[in-house]
């Protein structure tokens, strides 16, 4: 993909010079004070905080050698924190639906393709025994950056030629169902062609080590730290930014994806966003386990993009230092600002003081905004 050039802004810092003068005071007139002799008593230092039963039981894994997930912070066999992740690329139109095991990803990125049709990206880090992933269809080339940030092996079936760029660079792991070998994906017959396309875990683990595929994470390629955490007895309930911190019990995307008319409804129960759609008919629930698609986390990430041609497709700008976006959790929002800055770096997002924000623990949803378009909260 050629990254498009960030547009270079200048700006010139003027510095003031405050000068005061005025009339020289006299001396004033020296009063005699009298000073009051207490008696001096020392301070009791405070009694150190004992840490909590839940904050010690937070930091134990519930199972010997259990260690925590990149992706969520939540608690994972070694074997799946040792796994590189597996991106999945899944259409959202209404004919797609209901999609399988989707809901089982640790992160989901939605963004915009042709046609004002929003795309998902699923990311999941325990994928080997996934049965039936998908539907499966193309790749848009701006996904494939997003996937650089976790390492991810990438799975798609074929796209336009706008992609061949970063998909024939060899450090581009990914597994294309249109060129794999029969057997890799499978078509069921409970749908029509393109939309009956899926992958399974297994399938997908014998076909990347076929490859030569590393199967866990790549020496200096993603950061070893992406998301900062809060953990589960110590979670973000926004305290800190006080009233900057609005209450959104309500995240309305409607304006910013036409089609699928995207929202998120908080529910302070269990402290989740719980998605709907319009194609879905209103909750977005996975066929596999019945389950409605819900994140902890909900960020609108607003990203330049530019139009390529009269087909409509589209380019977004994934390597940024000056872009904006809010970040949901725990029912309140802020605002905060991006920066990306390499290929395989992580996206890092920053409060208005440009402290490092914290997400909670548990699954992220990430929507791309295209720059200038709008979305609502509603307490």
């Amino acid at each position: 993909m050629k990254k498009l050039s960030l547009l270079a802004i200048l700006t010139l810092s003027v510095s003031v010079i405050l000068c005061g003068c005025g009339k020289k005071k006299e001396d004033p007139a020296i009063e005699e004070v009298t000073l009051e002799t207490q008696e001096y008593t020392p301070v009791k230092e405070a009694p150190q905080t004992e840490p909590t039963e839940e904050s010690v039981l937070d930091d134990v894994p519930p199972e010997e050698g259990m260690v925590r997930s990149r992706l969520t912070n939540e608690w994972v066999s070694a074997d799946v924190g040792a796994l590189r992740p597996l991106a999945v690329m899944i259409p959202n139109d209404k004919s797609a639906l209901p999609q399988y095991n989707i809901s089982n990803a640790d992160i989901v990125y939605e963004c915009l393709v042709e046609g004002e049709i929003a795309r998902l990206m699923a990311i999941y880090g325990d994928w080997t025994n996934l049965e039936r992933v998908g539907n499966i269809r193309s790749c848009r080339d701006y996904f494939v950056y997003w996937a650089f940030e976790w390492d991810a092996i990438y799975c798609h079936a074929g796209g336009p030629f706008y992609i061949d760029e970063v998909i024939s660079r060899p450090d581009t792991q990914n597994i294309n169902a249109l060129v794999a070998p029969q057997g890799v994906f499978y078509r069921t017959s409970d749908r029509s062609a393109p939309q009956n396309l899926y992958l399974d875990g297994q399938d997908i683990l014998k076909e990347a080590t076929r490859l030569g595929y590393d199967l866990t994470p790549r020496n200096g390629f993603s950061d070893n730290v992406h998301f900062q955490f809060a953990t589960k007895a110590k979670p973000n309930n926004m305290e800190e930014y006080g009233s900057s911190a609005v209450n959104a019990s309500k995240i309305d995307l409607s304006a910013a994806y036409p089609v699928t008319q995207t929202w998120f409804e908080y529910n302070a129960e269990d402290g989740l966003y719980y998605r709907f759609q319009k194609p879905s008919g209103g909750a977005h629930v996975d066929a596999a386990t019945d389950s409605q698609l819900a994140f902890e986390n909900v960020l609108i990430q607003f990203t330049y993009h530019e139009v390529r041609d009269d087909n409509g497709y589209l380019a977004f700008q994934c390597i940024d230092t000056s872009k904006d976006g809010w970040l949901f959790t725990n029912g309140k929002g802020i605002h905060v600002n991006w920066k990306k800055t390499s290929d395989y770096g992580a996206t890092r997002y920053y409060d208005d003081n440009g402290k490092e924000v914290q997400f909670n623990t548990g699954k992220t949803m990430i929507c791309i905004v295209q720059d200038g378009d709008t979305f609502s909260y509603s307490n």
